[in-house]
Formats: C-alpha cells, sequence, structure tokens
C-alpha cells in the first residue's frame, strides 16, 4: 500500500476543496514509541480575514501570523488554556487561510473533537509552524482512500456564535456513515 505524503500543491487550493479532500486522509504522528496514524473524518474550515469565525478576523498578530504564512504548515493553538487545536493552513501567503482537523478514526476508534486528538497524538504548540509536508514528527498521508461525495455531510460550524452569519456558514465536513444494508438470504 501506498502512504504519500500530501505535497504543498494540495494545501495550496482553495480552502473548502482541500477540507473536503482531506476526509479519509490519515494524520500521522510519529511519538517515541513508534507511528500513530488515524483517518481523518471531520474538519472545519476558515476562510479570509472577512471571515469572522477565523482567527485573524482580529488581524494579524503574533498568533495568528502563521495562517498568512506558506501553505501546507501547522498553525496549533492553545484554547481554554489547556486544549489544542490543529490546523493545517492553506492556499496562499498572506491569504489567512486553514482547516481545523476535528475528528479522526485509528485503531483505538473514533476520537472526537479537535482537543481530544491533540492529547491523543501528542500535538502542542511545539509544532505550530510545522512544515506537514515532510515525513518529520507530524505528516498527512494519503492511503489511497476516496470519499464519495454522496458520504460528506457539510454541516455549519461548532462554538463560533459569535461570528454571527458567519457561524451558520456550512463549511464543517463529515464523513456520514455508510448505509446499512441487509444482505439477502
Amino acid at each position: 500500500m501506498s502512504h504519500k505524503i500530501l505535497p504543498i500543491s494540495f494545501y495550496a487550493r482553495d480552502t473548502l476543496v482541500v477540507a473536503r479532500d482531506l476526509l479519509g486522509k490519515y494524520l500521522v504522528r510519529q511519538v517515541p514509541n513508534g507511528i500513530r496514524a488515524g483517518r481523518l473524518t471531520e474538519v472545519e474550515a476558515y476562510v479570509g480575514a472577512n471571515d469572522l469565525a477565523c482567527h485573524a478576523s482580529k488581524g494579524r498578530t503574533k498568533r495568528t501570523e502563521v495562517l498568512f504564512g506558506s501553505p501546507g504548515r501547522a498553525y496549533v493553538y492553545l484554547i481554554y488554556g489547556m486544549y489544542h487545536c490543529l490546523n493545517v493552513v492553506t492556499e496562499r501567503l498572506d491569504f489567512p487561510a486553514a482547516v481545523l482537523i476535528r475528528a479522526v478514526e485509528d485503531e483505538t476508534g473514533l476520537i472526537d473533537g479537535p482537543g481530544r486528538v491533540c492529547r491523543a497524538y501528542e500535538i502542542d504548540l511545539r509544532l505550530n509552524y510545522h512544515d506537514l509536508s515532510t515525513r518529520r514528527t507530524l505528516w498527512i498521508e494519503d492511503r489511497g482512500e476516496r470519499v464519495p461525495k454522496s458520504r460528506i455531510g457539510a454541516y455549519r460550524r461548532i462554538n463560533v456564535d459569535y461570528a454571527r452569519q458567519w457561524a451558520a456558514k456550512p463549511w464543517r465536513f463529515r464523513i456520514k456513515p455508510a448505509p446499512i444494508t441487509t444482505a439477502s438470504r
């Protein structure tokens, strides 16, 4: 089985396209006792400084500088003083956009929630600005799975009610459960 690391060119596209295309890819983390990998099952897009849910809507700051940088970088931040969140920077230089990793499925089951994903994969602020296109520490792989459009649900974003109309954007994408079929007897 081929495990191709996503190149910078994958991330240097429209954020909503990148978000959908990340579903079914694998988040891979090199940890002291080996490699941990999980299939991405839910992501959430943040697109530009006009998007009031995007951290860059408050301007270019030390915290948000990575969003204005090269696509394919990790944007890791801390929320509530205790949970880390991992985003992948998208599009182009000086246009702040990213995709939040919300859920992965691995050998332990579903890890649902960006803080839980970061805790399980030992992702913290040390990985902010990390280049995801290298096979070093943290990366995302294409293992050949294509998620059909019919299996991708688009939903309003979570925990961004302060963003008014931007909160209702259907920019959270999740793989829908496979339909249950009954075998004929």
